[in-house]
Order: structure tokens, then C-alpha cells, then sequence
């Protein structure tokens, strides 16, 4: 079941995302964040209009996706970053997808003409789910992260609604 990101939903989201902070260099970011942290994240997204859902199984928190603007800019007002983060027993059995797809569905709605999406490299099972969900590789930017010690390059995906 997909629905739209609640308050309530702050640890479930923390802990998801934790585990790629602690353990990957999907995200850029290097220490865990509370559900204090997660939970306003999401309320500024609500109160700038960008959506967000969680997928539910059996229950549980097991995913979430969510959108934001892509920078400040008034021209680029019609552009957004799109991510998707899902607990590990969790990929490869459609949960991604229907996120993406009531996400990209959302952002359409709104207004959204390109949704962008950037990739840590390597990282062929993103790749290859963004491309079958219609993006295309962009461009790469060479070693703009380190993270776990190494350079991390980072891939943009673009789909135009």
C-alpha cells in the first residue's frame, strides 16, 4: 500500500535511511539523523507542496519517495529532484515502483516537467530501475563525494514528464 508520508512515520523513515547513511554512499550524508530530523524534513516538504509516501507491507514502513525542488531559481521551478529509499528485504519485489509511479504521478499533477534523479556510481540496481521507470542518463559528476574512503561520483537520470 502507498500512502502519503504522516508524522507518525518519522522513525520508520529515520531508521530506513539510517542504514544507508551508516552503511552506503547512496546519500552524502555521514551521521544518522533522529526522527526529529526526519520528521521536519518532511513537514518542509508538505508546507513547499512537494509529496511524499511511504509503502506499507503487512503493516510496516518498508519504503518511502518523495520529491523536492531542484534549485532556487524561478526558471527552474518546474524541475525536481525525485528519491526513493527502501529497507533491504524490501528491493526487487515492486515496492520501488509503485512509489516512483504515485511519486512521478504527484509531481505531474503539480506542475513538474523534468524529474531528475542522482545516483552515487556505482550502483547498477539504481541505474537500471531508474531506466526502466523512463529516465535517461544525463551526465556524471566525477568524484564530488567521499564517503566510506573513496571519491564518490555522482549520475544524473532525467525524465521529462
Amino acid at each position: 500500500m502507498v500512502r502519503v508520508v504522516s508524522e507518525s512515520d518519522a522513525r520508520s523513515l529515520a531508521e530506513i535511511y539510517n542504514y544507508y547513511v551508516r552503511k552506503t554512499v547512496t546519500t552524502f550524508e555521514t551521521a544518522p539523523v533522529t526522527p526529529d530530523v526526519m520528521a521536519r524534513r518532511f513537514a518542509d516538504l508538505s508546507r513547499a507542496g512537494y509529496p511524499a509516501f511511504v509503502c506499507e507491507r503487512n503493516g510496516r514502513v518498508v519504503g518511502y519517495a518523495y520529491a523536492t525542488g531542484w534549485k532556487e531559481r524561478q526558471a527552474y521551478a518546474a524541475t525536481v529532484e525525485s528519491s526513493v529509499y527502501l529497507i533491504q528485504d524490501a528491493i526487487g519485489h515492486g515496492h520501488g515502483k509503485a512509489l516512483y509511479e504515485r511519486l512521478l504521478e504527484a509531481v505531474s499533477a503539480r506542475g513538474a516537467h523534468a524529474v531528475l534523479a542522482g545516483i552515487a556510481l556505482p550502483n547498477e540496481r539504481s541505474v537500471g530501475f531508474h531506466e526502466r521507470m523512463g529516465f535517461a542518463h544525463s551526465g556524471t559528476l566525477r568524484e564530488v563525494g567521499w564517503k566510506l574512503g573513496r571519491w564518490v561520483d555522482v549520475g544524473y537520470w532525467e525524465k521529462i514528464l
